[in-house]
């Protein structure tokens, strides 16, 4: 990984050349492209340190260039932030369901590029502790960014880690959105309250395969909590020992 390289994706040459000279100024490397093919070379001669992403691209949308990368174990964890013309709400929460890590609506001002894109580098930042959390077999490593369920390891991206590291370090709490963007995000980032429904919403569907969705839990009218109240160990390793024997 290119510890400073910033990768803009942009079919406008104008827009490019704005980006890059104020992350050049702000002391990034930046490396610009106009197709998500030409994004994949770059990438796959060298993993960046964060992408910049224009939603409306020739070919492949940014919008599915994003899915892609979380597909890919490879670039699963590469912070995106989305950059489109695209200011409607149902618009964001496509742009994050997608995998965007953030999403900025054009015009933006350099000053706010720059100040998300720390946001973002920060809450993608590793923990710091060492100390393993273990909630009825599910187990997280933050100094080593792993979690596990037995001897499955669990894929997870680095906002739904942060969550989930959240969450289970502050169990049987209900935590309101914006008590959970401040504890997660920060109290400084631009982030609105929704993003933190998508996260959730993507949080649960990892959880879900390894039988830990209930855990998450929705309090009406106040926000979220997490809970491990009438779980079962016995009934998770049945099913992942039931997981296991079918395979090949």
């Amino acid at each position: 990984m290119k510890m400073n390289k910033v990768l803009v994706i942009d079919d406008e040459p104008a827009i490019c050349e704005m980006l890059c000279f104020a992350l050049t100024r702000a002391g990034y490397q930046c490396e610009a492209v106009h197709s998500a093919e030409a994004a994949r070379a770059s990438i796959n001669k060298e993993i960046p340190l964060l992408l910049l992403l224009d939603w409306m691209l020739p070919g492949v949308s940014g919008l599915e260039f994003a899915r892609n990368l979380k597909r890919d174990p490879a670039t699963s964890q590469l912070p995106v932030i989305m950059l489109t013309a695209r200011g409607e709400e149902g618009d964001k929460i496509r742009g994050l369901d997608s995998g965007a890590d953030d999403y900025i609506t054009k015009p933006f001002s350099p000053k706010e590029l720059l100040a998300r894109i720390k946001a973002v580098l920060r809450r993608t930042t590793p923990q710091a502790t060492d100390e393993v959390i273990n909630l009825f077999g599910l187990q997280l490593d933050p100094a080593n960014r792993l979690i596990s369920v037995g001897d499955q390891m669990v894929p997870m991206g680095p906002t739904e880690f942060r969550l989930l590291h959240f969450f289970m370090t502050h169990t049987e709490r209900v935590y309101s959105r914006a008590q959970v963007l401040d504890q997660v995000w920060g109290s400084n980032v631009y982030v609105e309250e929704r993003t933190v429904d998508v996260h959730i919403r993507r949080l649960r569907k990892v959880l879900q395969e390894y039988g830990y969705e209930q855990c998450v839990q929705t309090v009406r009218g106040s926000g979220y909590r997490f809970s491990t109240r009438g779980m079962k160990l016995p009934d998770i390793r049945v099913q992942i020992e039931a997981e296991t024997s079918i395979s090949p």
